[in-house]
Formats: structure tokens, sequence, C-alpha cells
């Protein structure tokens, strides 16, 4: 018995430092990557341009934000068409904080788009939110709703299907999410039919798609639907989406949390020297191209991001953005998004660009973040992105071993600290228990000093 609670006294001793010193490097690392801005910054919308002989594509984001690729993909393939009117829109008019720290002005509120259509958008983009189920997502919820009702085709790309399935406008239904989060999904919500190993799934008037990325293939088959199959390709084409499936979804194997990525628990919860990348906002950039940064870094867990620029800019097809700081900032490295950044580069800038190259703007992003960190991250990024990697070449260092072990560090010296603490506990046991040794005996006296001298 003994031997068994010196064994769990030294077991909680291993866990003890890793525990309280990853812990909150866990929390503060997923609080950023989800944080709103803290100024309460709210610029005025922008007039919209709009051609009431197009269809409307809306793509939604809540109080609290959405995820960047979730909202911004759908966008850009959206408009690149030429045929939809698309908009963000938002419960109210403030920044809505995406994924990694890129704050979206939204071009309408819920009651703008509603004065300028009158009735419900034609196509309503829901991407992944961070309050899913909690009160503040209601006035989204309650929203989608009423657009379903309307007649709206309902996209859910990513965990927007569980926003779907909490506004219960999944129930009875095909559809797909994250591979991360099917099986919770299940659990939460079991009156849906929930497929894996599949991009997307086309239910008549709501499609799903799987894990970020996959987000593409499902806003290419609405393409498919309203516009037609070659303004898709073309659309695909355009952004460089080199995965397009014409016509149903393209299968893929369903993946599983596997060995190699307990890479994300060493990074998010040991990664004290996380690096803080600055985000160049320019205008005229892609909207993918600023969705593979932040998201690329974002999702790594690996890298902090922040916007910077010297104000509001405009992206390539008219969405709105607020940096949140400015240029020459407190920043380990700067970012510069955008083929069009990457030509106008100034000789001998110390700033990195990732678009240089061309390709699907993910590519060069994901290449940066091996080279940079290691190989294992960026694989499990893209694991968690979704995104085929098969025709990218990754180098850089094969696994973070320095921040792997760091919690093996803390464990041997909790241990050690265990183990000195027992020590001193038995040697005071032992000298409490230890007998007090008998007084010596008086000495006898003599001379002067031992006493009055006998009568004489």
């Amino acid at each position: 018995m003994r031997t068994v609670a010196r064994i769990a006294v030294f077991l909680l001793a291993a866990l003890a430092l890793p525990t309280a010193l990853g812990a909150p490097t866990v929390r503060a690392a997923f609080d950023h990557l989800n944080a709103a801005r803290a100024d309460g910054a709210a610029p005025p919308l922008a007039r919209v341009a709009h051609d009431p002989a197009k269809p409307t594509a809306v793509v939604v984001v809540g109080e609290r934000g959405a995820v960047v690729s979730d909202t911004l993909a759908p966008y850009e393939i959206l408009a690149t068409t030429g045929a939809l009117n698309v908009y963000a829109v938002a419960p109210s008019a403030r920044p809505a904080p995406l994924t990694g720290g890129l704050d979206l002005v939204p071009d309408l509120t819920f009651a703008g788009l509603d004065d300028l259509l009158g009735e419900a958008a034609d196509v309503v983009v829901v991407p992944a939110m961070p309050d899913l189920g909690e009160p503040t997502s209601k006035p989204v919820t309650d929203w989608l709703a009423r657009q379903a009702a309307g007649g709206a085709l309902l996209l859910g790309v990513c965990n927007g299907s569980g926003v779907l399935a909490s506004a219960g406008l999944l129930d009875g239904r095909d559809a797909t999410a994250h591979w991360l989060r099917l099986d919770a999904f299940e659990d939460d919500y079991p009156d849906v039919a929930w497929a894996r190993g599949t991009r997307y799934v086309d239910d008549g008037d709501v499609i799903t798609t799987a894990g970020i990325l996959s987000g593409v293939d499902g806003t290419l088959r609405v393409v498919e639907r309203l516009v037609g199959p070659d303004a898709a390709a073309r659309a695909a084409q355009a952004t460089g989406w080199r995965h397009y499936h014409p016509g149903t979804a393209a299968s893929m194997a369903q993946a599983r949390v596997r060995p190699a990525d307990a890479v994300v628990a060493f990074n998010t919860a040991f990664g004290w020297d996380r690096d803080t990348t600055g985000v160049l906002l320019t205008d005229g950039v892609g909207e993918i191209e600023l969705a593979s940064v932040f998201d690329t870094y974002g999702q790594s867990l690996a890298v902090r991001t922040v916007a910077v620029g010297a104000g509001q800019v405009r992206s390539r097809h008219g969405l709105a953005f607020v940096p949140r700081a400015e240029p020459g900032g407190d920043v380990d490295r700067l970012v510069v998004p955008g083929a069009q950044a990457a030509q106008q580069r100034r000789a001998g800038s110390a700033a990195v660009y990732p678009h240089g190259d061309g390709g699907f703007p993910f590519d060069g992003v994901l290449r940066d973040l091996a080279r940079t960190t290691d190989v294992a991250t960026a694989t499990w990024t893209a694991r968690v992105l979704e995104y085929p990697t098969d025709h990218l070449a990754l180098s850089g260092q094969a696994w973070p071993w320095t921040r792997t072990l760091r919690p093996f560090g803390l464990a041997f010296l909790g241990v050690l600290v265990a183990l000195g603490l027992i020590r001193l506990a038995r040697s005071r046991r032992a000298v409490r228990s230890t007998p007090a040794a008998p007084p010596p005996p008086p000495r006898p006296r003599t001379g002067a000093a031992a006493g009055p001298h006998p009568p004489g």
C-alpha cells in the first residue's frame, strides 16, 4: 500500500508543473485565436452597390465573429463569378473578429439587408462561429430561420453546420461537418444524419461541407446550381483551386486523430516562445490570400497573428477590414499577403511575401509555416484545414523538439521536488522519534568553590 501511495505521489508531482504551466498557455492560445478587438472601433458601413437583376448571396458573421477561411473563401469564389451581389452581413455594424485577429466591417446589418431586399437572400453562407450554442448566437440562428423560411439556399461551411443544426434547420437531413467535431455533433444533434468521407453534402435547399477548405468545394457547388458548371470551373481556376470536382462531391479518406497530431498539444501548451507575426493589410489583397495567412498560422496554434496597417483597407472584391496595430509595432516578423504585394515588394525588405510563387494561396503559407516552425506542425495544420498537400514539398525541422522536451523536463523537476520533500519529511520524523539522551551526571565540586570549610 505504501508503494502504491508513493507511486501516486510521484505521478501527481510529474503532472503538476506541466499542467500548472501548460493550462494557462492553452487558454491564452485559444482566447487569442477568437479575441475581439479591445478598442470598440466601429467604422461606418459603406454604401453597397446593388444590381436587382442579379441573385444576392450573403456571408453571415456573428457578434463574436467567425472562422476566417469559412468566411472569406466562399465570399471570393461567389464574387469572382460576377453573376451575384455578394455581401457580408452581421447582427450589428461593429467589426466582426475573424480568427487570427482580422476584423471585418460588415457590408450590411440584418436590418439593412431586409431594407435592401425586402425578402430573403438567394444564398446564405454560414461559417463556423466561436459562440455555437451560446445565447450570443441567438440573433444569428433566429435570422437564419427567417431566411430559410423565405426560401434561401443555405450553405453551412465546416462547423457552420453546427450553427444550422442548433437552429433546427438540419433536422431530418443529411449533413456533414469538420472531422474533429462530427462525433460531438452526433451527440448534440441526433436528428441529423451526419455523413463522413465527403467534402460536401447537397440536400436540396441546404448544402453542408466538411472542414474549412472543403467550403471551397461546397461554394463551387452553389455556383454550379445558380450560375452553371462553366462559371464554377472559371471560379476554381481564378482562385487557384486545383481540386474542383464538377457535378458531385469528391470523396475523401475520413480523417481521425493520430499520434503525430500530438504536435498541436506541445505547440499550444508549451509554446511560451510563440512568435507574433504582423500581417500587413493592403488595398486590393485577395480575400483567400488574407484567409490563408490568418488561418494557416492561426490553426497551427504555433504562431500569433495581428493585423497591422495605417487604416481601413478594401480587399479585391470590396470587403472592408480594420487593422489592430500600426506598422512598425512590436512584432517578431512581418508578413505581407497578396500576389500583387509580392510583385511590388521593395528590394532588401525583411518582410515575408508568401504569395509570390503563385498557386493556391495556402501553398506558400504552409511552406513558410513548415520552414519557420516544423513540418509536423504544417502537416497538422493542413489536416485541420482539410487541404490536400500531395503537391507540396514541405521542408524544415521535422518536429518541435524544444517544445516537446519542455513538459518532460518539468515532470522530472516535479519528481525531484517531491523526492526532496519526502526525504525532508523523513528526516524530521527521524529526529522527532529519536529518544532524548539522559543528562550527564553532575561533576563533584572541589576547592573553594565546593562549599563551606568543615569546622576545625
